[in-house]
């Protein structure tokens, strides 16, 4: 007689089985034949690429646990209590997997069923008798922990496999966090894709990791309306994208864009910067209107009739009823583009009332070829000439009395030298454009041509964002939703949003619903609260961030001499290094070659922000102006004083030091020379 496998046993057979049968769904779809299927070449190529999808989907990424939960329900979930069905029991993972039979061997997180795996608790436990956690090490189960929802007289505890898993050192790119959402989290994510949705979410709350599995969530409950219209990740820089890249596919996802705001604006070549004032004038709202007003300059009234031979007969239209049709198409405020495209229509058809009325019976195609007649098309090239947006942005920033006109009344003198070029560029070509000068083309473009709208936009890091970038950005998804994501604590630009009601309106989705998230699940509690005493200077509204991790962090502050600084910021790297996990060297700009130099003759190889780490290469060494978004299981803050200097204001400097400071998983050292900010230096 055999003797009875032990649970762990049990569930690692499951998992094994798991994996065969993933395998097999692999294979099955290998096999696909669809050569007698497909009607002709064109369904032909789009089975294939679907099919070549649906094995991608189906890879099984090694290391990475196929399930990390199990339910075991009461009773089958849907099911009437009173037929006195049986309990069901559903294993929790990143995707779906069936056996031979069609049976489900492994639940994807995102369906109905598993959702109370996130929210079910002894007060509510959502017809769950026990919720059990599996622990791995690489791709090996090695634990379980079981947690019994019908004991309601117990105590909720906190999990230690889940806290173990949150506090997992980080090496590699950002990983899911699809076996660790938080109630409050899930609520997001699971959030219905008609409404846009703001969360506003201090460091180490998991904003950017929620608002990626959202994408995921909706992708998997709309799919056909996604693949349709597209999703898109935006992001604040290639760093951060390179970062979590690899979320999406480890959920299944392949098929969703990511992008920098400059990506989707890249309509000129950027080779110049502008002073701070002017990229905040160039980003002001105004501009919206000193565009428009602009591209609709060109615009003249009629003087003149238009006169259509043909054949034998001449039709005039008057020059008094061409200026109707033109003043009818300003005041609908379509798109100058789709305006100008009309207007031979609505002269021609002009033309047409005038046969009808002389007894002929023409037709749409005799319209057509009186909208094609020369005489039409020179009236519609004097009147309502083409615009290029980049040559419209050119004239604006290079002719002063052209700027002048269009911003009468929304920009002052100053405001309009500030942002005209000192040396005009002679074309397109050989202008200097900044990154705020591509944005107001994109805007002109778009006042130009309907830019195309997508089913659903997260856009990262948005407290960065101008109120024209915000345009830009509402204009990807103006018959869409968005899923905002940001902290206005951490806006480092000097154009940075003052509230998030102020940045949804702008972003055409003053209706989203704001969602705040205080409860840090990264930033080490020593840690958060030491950052957070910058928060009465930088963000006061704000509430400051609380944290669940037990362990307060390992945390030090040291001040050294000027001349010691560089071998205590490299001797601090050597100890992060001594530990598991990685390491990032966080230090102002203008001091990273300096730290460069200094590690390289330590002996002590670095990566540049983006660059995958690995077991062999754990130290990032990190200009402060791109560690947003990014995550070190030991950050070492180099100078606080020069990361605060290096902005050009003392409140965007705060907040770069803010950020900074919240980059660590498990341990900050600070090291300084020079006297640490006001709200630092003073005693907790």
């Amino acid at each position: 007689m055999s003797a009875t496998p032990d649970p762990l046993q049990r569930e690692r057979a499951h998992l094994a089985a798991s994996r065969a049968a993933l395998r097999a769904m692999r294979a099955d779809a290998e096999a696909l034949d669809i050569k007698d299927v497909a009607a002709n070449w064109v369904n032909a190529q789009v089975l294939q690429r679907q099919i070549e999808e649906r094995i991608a989907a189906l890879a099984d990424m090694a290391g990475t646990p196929l399930f990390f939960g199990r339910l075991d329900y009461a009773y089958a979930p849907g099911a009437d209590l009173a037929e006195g069905a049986g309990g069901e029991r559903f294993y929790i993972g990143r995707r779906h997997v069936h056996d031979a039979d069609g049976d489900p061997m492994v639940i994807d997180w995102r369906a109905p069923v598993s959702q109370p795996f996130y929210r079910a608790s002894k007060k509510e436990p959502l017809g769950v008798l026990t919720r059990r956690r599996f622990g791995y090490t690489g791709g090996e189960l090695t634990a379980y922990e079981d947690e019994d929802l019908t004991d309601t007289a117990g105590q909720e505890r906190a999990s230690a496999l889940l806290q173990a898993e949150i506090e997992r050192p980080r090496v590699g790119p950002m990983r899911d966090i699809v076996a660790t959402i938080q109630p409050e989290q899930d609520e997001i994510v699971r959030a219905g894709i008609g409404a846009s949705l703001c969360v506003q979410g201090a460091p180490g709350t998991g904003k950017t990791a929620v608002g990626l599995h959202r994408v995921a969530y909706l992708l998997y409950a709309h799919r056909e309306r996604l693949a349709r219209t597209g999703t898109l990740v935006i992001g604040p820089n290639r760093s951060f994208l390179r970062y979590i890249e690899q979320v999406l596919p480890a959920l299944g996802e392949l098929n969703v864009a990511q992008a920098t705001v400059d990506d989707l604006v890249a309509h000129v070549e950027v080779r110049g910067t502008d002073t701070p004032e002017a990229a905040r004038l160039k980003g002001d709202a105004r501009m919206a209107e000193v565009l428009r007003r602009a591209v609709r300059s060109g615009v003249t009234m009629p003087t003149e009739p238009v006169v259509v031979v043909r054949g034998s007969r001449r039709w005039r239209v008057p020059a008094y009823e061409l200026e109707e049709i033109v003043r009818e198409l300003l005041a609908r405020d379509m798109r100058y583009g789709a305006a100008r495209d009309a207007l031979p229509q609505r002269i021609a058809h002009a033309v047409l009332v005038r046969m009808e009325q002389a007894g002929e019976a023409p037709d749409d195609r005799v319209q057509d070829a009186v909208a094609r007649n020369a005489a039409v098309k020179a009236a519609v090239k004097a009147v309502w000439p083409a615009v290029d947006p980049a040559k419209l942005v050119l004239r604006l920033l290079s002719d002063a009395e052209f700027l002048a006109e269009h911003a009468d009344g929304l920009l002052d003198e100053d405001e309009q030298r500030t942002i005209l070029w000192a040396k005009p560029p002679r074309s397109v070509k050989s202008a200097k454009w900044s990154a705020a000068d591509a944005v107001l083309v994109d805007e002109a473009a778009d006042l130009v041509t309907r830019t195309p709208s997508l089913g659903h936009v997260v856009l990262d890091e948005a407290q960065d964002l101008s109120p024209m970038q915000y345009r830009a950005v509402g204009r990807r998804c103006a018959t869409g939703s968005a899923t905002v994501l940001g902290d206005l604590a951490q806006g480092t630009t000097p154009w940075a949003t003052g509230s998030w009601e102020e940045a949804l309106r702008h972003l055409g989705k003053p209706e989203a619903a704001v969602e705040e998230l205080t409860q840090g699940f990264r930033v080490p509690r020593e840690v958060i609260a030491y950052a957070s005493r910058l928060l009465p200077d930088i963000a006061p509204e704000l509430t400051p961030a609380s944290s669940v991790r037990e362990s307060p962090g390992d945390f030090t502050v040291r001040q050294v001499a000027g001349d010691e600084l560089d071998g205590a910021v490299v001797e601090a790297c050597r100890r992060a290094l001594g530990r598991e996990g990685s390491t990032g060297l966080i230090a102002a700009d203008d001091r990273v070659p300096v730290l460069a130099e200094a590690l390289t003759a330590a002996g002590l190889a670095y990566l540049a922000p983006g660059e995958e780490t690995s077991a062999e290469a754990r130290l990032t060494l990190v200009p402060a102006s791109l560690a947003k978004g990014l995550e070190y299981d030991y950050v070492v803050l180099d100078e606080p004083a020069a990361v605060v200097a290096a902005e050009p204001d003392v409140r965007t400097g705060l907040r770069r030091l803010y950020v900074a400071l919240t980059r660590a998983v498990s341990g900050l050292a600070v090291v300084h020379a020079r006297a640490l900010p006001e709200r630092l230096a003073t005693t907790a």
